[in-house]
């Protein structure tokens, strides 16, 4: 009997230790994380053009809402602490009326086919465009391609419908002068392939209360009207139908506490606003089966986490940013931030690759080697922006763990910006994007559901969860471990970075120069091992700062041999 006993006890301590480390975390992840619920959700969410305050965008926080309370999470009355597993819906009057729109057409009179319709582009319609009269308009179309403003003013535009191969927006305050009724343009930048994809269009917007609408249309659409333009007079019937009106704005919160430091967490967060599939119905999908599978984990207690995990569904930025800044005692306790953005793309469809854009490091000022920017564009960083924490390579590590698991693609992009793991940094709070691009059909109507993989969506839930269950639970070890992980990857980075430097002094690039990029990069390793300090729950014995004044001495040394040779 006595035997068995011991025999119990020692499963069950390997069974807590398993689980305490990130390997552990895997299979926990891995075994339950249910790609088919994201993807229910991410078709549900897509289905709808969502912006806030909107009968889609709300459908979308309530639908959160009920996976969140079927997985066991209990409304909050008094704060989010009050039991373990608990959700709040926070509502906000908007300042300014919402928007959605319902259905828009333009036909070429004459043509039996409808030029371009709501059915097939439902970002034709720029935010906060108006309705026509009920029916639709009928008005002839001036193109007035390479025309200068003070060419436009002497046009006779009076009731006229004005056609650019330009944004619409630029001509809206001369056609408004003009007595125009309305606005048709085109805006593809080149990543989307518009001679390819001949029915895209990005969505936008356009100035609230505009006496005057307009309408985006596709590559295939602006080149019909502009051939029936040239040919000779052309008249457009156009109907438009959108609703604005006043609402509020929803943000959904959820949070798994910890059971030792409750006050400390890791914060997730997806926007709920854009009309996309990939962006942001995936992000959402994927976030609400991260949700749930942690409920699941917390409940059969096959995960007792000692931190709190929280996660947040709601306007891009601005959700994230103000969950930050309205509590600062809270805002203390926000050890990592990280934003799920695009994450579910089916990348042979898309041309994207998965991609985690890094905290500020010196690879955002001096790009080179295999650094390279998305089509997105380089954002403003200088060295008093850099942000040296464990962070990035412990979270890449991790997904490129999943990656060789998966047989699944995982690469990075320094940073740009743009997303919810902005306020993060701006706060000084560690911050990371998951997200794809390049993507052919980003931001527009072609991103539907058929171009999202749940096998995908499934990588990155796994990949986030383990890290962040990893995080929250950190112990001497788990910071031991990555102190000689973070080395290492700082060691590789500075032998690539000599040799991209000493290539570029024989090409003639200054010495002093090249060296400075090495002593950057030396100092920004040096300065994220120190971080890892807070990185356990608890502090047991002294080994974590030996451990990283030993990595620092040998980054250190190794940095000023190859300062030594590089002349």
């Amino acid at each position: 009997m006595k035997i068995r006993i011991l025999f119990a006890l020692l499963l069950a301590g390997l069974a807590g230790f398993a689980q305490n480390t990130t390997d552990g975390y895997f299979i926990l992840t891995r075994n339950g994380f249910k790609e088919k619920n994201a993807y229910e959700t991410t078709a549900f969410i897509e289905k709808y053009f969502r912006v806030p305050g909107n009968s889609g965008f709300n459908a979308s926080i309530y639908y959160v809402e009920n996976i969140l309370k079927r997985a066991g999470f209990v409304a909050e009355t008094q704060n989010e602490l009050e039991a373990p597993l608990t959700y709040r819906i926070e509502k906000r009057p908007l300042k300014n009326n919402t928007w959605e729109p319902i259905d828009a057409s333009v036909e070429i009179l004459g043509e039996q086919q409808p030029l371009i319709s709501f059915k097939t582009n439902r970002n034709m319609i720029p935010i906060n465009c108006k309705s026509t009269s009920l029916g639709g308009v009928t008005a002839d179309v001036i193109l007035v391609n390479n025309l200068k403003p003070p060419e436009l003013e002497k046009l006779d535009l009076q009731g006229k419908i004005i056609f650019s191969e330009n944004h619409p927006g630029r001509l809206l305050a001369i056609a408004t002068k003009a007595g125009a009724i309305g606005v048709l343009g085109y805006s593809m930048p080149k990543y989307t392939q518009p001679e390819v994809h001949q029915t895209s269009i990005q969505f936008g917007s356009m100035k609230a209360d505009s006496e005057v609408w307009t309408l985006l249309l596709s590559y295939a659409a602006k080149e019909k009207l502009k051939a029936a333009c040239l040919k000779g007079s052309t008249k457009l019937k156009v109907n438009i139908q959108t609703k604005i009106y006043p609402s509020e704005e929803l943000t959904i919160v959820a949070n798994v506490r910890g059971a030792v430091k409750a006050n400390e967490r890791f914060v997730f967060s997806a926007h709920v606003q854009e009309p996309g599939a990939n962006d942001n119905a995936s992000g959402v999908g994927t976030l609400a089966e991260m949700a749930r599978l942690t409920a699941e984990l917390y409940q059969t207690k096959k995960l007792i986490p000692q931190r709190t995990l929280t996660f947040l569904w709601g306007d891009e930025i601005v959700s994230t940013k103000r969950y930050i800044v309205e509590d600062t005692t809270r805002a203390k306790g926000i050890m990592w931030g990280m934003s799920l953005d695009m994450v579910g793309e089916d990348t042979k469809k898309t041309g994207g690759s998965f991609l985690i854009e890094k905290m500020p490091d010196p690879s955002a000022i001096w790009t080179r080697g295999i650094d390279k920017h998305t089509e997105w564009g380089a954002g403003e960083v200088s060295e008093k922006n850099l942000f040296p924490h464990y962070f990035n390579d412990f979270i890449f590590d991790i997904c490129k763990a999943q990656g060789k698991f998966a047989n699944w693609t995982v690469n990075y992009n320094p940073f740009e910006g743009g997303s919810d793991h902005t306020p993060f940094l701006q706060n000084k709070i560690p911050g990371l994007l998951m997200w794809h691009f390049t993507d052919v059909f980003y931001h527009t109507d072609n991103d539907r559901l058929d171009k999202v993989s749940p096998t995908e969506m499934k990588n990155v839930g796994i990949s986030g969860l383990t890290a962040a269950y990893t995080l929250i639970s950190a112990d001497e070890n788990t910071a031991l471990t990555t102190v000689k992980q973070v080395k290492s990857d700082a060691l590789i980075r500075l032998k690539t970075e000599f040799e991209l430097s000493k290539k570029a002094i024989t090409e003639g690039k200054s010495a002093a120069d090249e060296k400075h990029i090495l002593e950057v990069w030396s100092k920004w390793y040096v300065d994220a091992l120190a971080t890892i300090n807070k990185m356990p729950v608890k502090a047991e014995t002294t080994r974590v700062g030996s451990t990283i004044k030993f990595a620092t001495n040998e980054i250190e040394n190794q940095t000023k041999v190859y300062l030594e040779e590089l002349k």
